[in-house]
Parts: C-alpha cells; sequence; structure tokens
C-alpha cells in the first residue's frame, strides 16, 4: 500500500467524522444565540409594561443562557440585588431602572450590536400615546370597580346586621 493510498484511506474516515463534529459544533452556537436573543428581545419589548410573565421567566434564565458571558451574568446580578429592595424609594426606583437598562446594554455588547442598539435606543421604547391613554382608562376603570367593591363590602354586613337586630 502506497502512502497516497493510506492518505485516502485517512481522509475517507476522518473527513465525515470532522464534518459531523463542526456540524454539531455549530448547531450548538447557534442554539445558544437564538436562546440569547430570545431573552434579549423579550427583555427590550417588555421594558415598556415592568413585569410580564415572559420577562420574568427571561431573568430566571439568564444565568443558565448568558452563563459563558461574565459581563452579562455580573449585570444581571446587579439588577437582582436592586430587585430585592423592599419597598423602593424614588432614588432606588431610579436605581433600578439605570440597572434594567444596563443589562439590556451589556446584552446588547454580548449579541454583537454594540453599536446598533444604543443607550438612547433602550433608555427611549416605542410606547404610542393610545396606548398611554388606554392604560390610564384601565387604571381609573379598575379604581372605580375597587371603590365599590368596597363600598358593597361595606354596605353588606350593615345589612346583615340590621335584619338580626330585627328578629
Amino acid at each position: 500500500m502506497e502512502c497516497k493510498d493510506i492518505l485516502n484511506l485517512i481522509a475517507i474516515i476522518v473527513i465525515p467524522i470532522a464534518a459531523v463534529l463542526i456540524g454539531q459544533w455549530l448547531q450548538s452556537r447557534s442554539e445558544k444565540r437564538k436562546d440569547k436573543m430570545q431573552i434579549f428581545k423579550i427583555l427590550m419589548t417588555s421594558r415598556i409594561y415592568g413585569w410580564t410573565q415572559d420577562s420574568v421567566h427571561c431573568m430566571n434564565i439568564i444565568d443558565i443562557v448568558f452563563a459563558d458571558d461574565k459581563t452579562v451574568c455580573e449585570a444581571w446580578k446587579d439588577l437582582h440585588d436592586k430587585y430585592c429592595v423592599q419597598n423602593p424609594d424614588e432614588t432606588q426606583l431610579r436605581k433600578i431602572q439605570y440597572a434594567q437598562y444596563k443589562l439590556l446594554e451589556t446584552m446588547a455588547k454580548s449579541l454583537g450590536y454594540k453599536d446598533k442598539v444604543t443607550w438612547e435606543t433602550i433608555q427611549n421604547p416605542y410606547v404610542p400615546d393610545g396606548m398611554i391613554r388606554q392604560w390610564q382608562e384601565q387604571a381609573k376603570s379598575q379604581q372605580a370597580y375597587n371603590t365599590l367593591l368596597n363600598t358593597m363590602v361595606n354596605i353588606v354586613p350593615k345589612e346583615h346586621e340590621n335584619t338580626e337586630d330585627q328578629k
């Protein structure tokens, strides 16, 4: 057997194995990036709402999905520590918001959007006026409903007491 035949035999065996391994590595890398992007997109889109079920879910898996990025994990830890403050005052609320934006900025850099997703972009989400009016109307309706229920709760026991007194 010549050297050329041995090289061909090695190539026939090694190349398919290498192709499979490289393909698996690329697929794994792609899945990780996709997971990171999903978290980033949800946190970016939900930043105008405050808490959503999806945003809380995403925050709970940041340590897993971004485990290979120390800066993102540190930004998340800083935000988490700020969330743990009981009854935050205005200063603490501003610190929380700053930490939220800092986490988003750190994620954007990690995903390669350093120059595309700027601090200004993160701080200025699009919120249409109609949506704000709708939120305000919903809040007013909810307040009116709560007031009505509280009034009813106060009236019902008094009527019940009056009927018992008459017996």
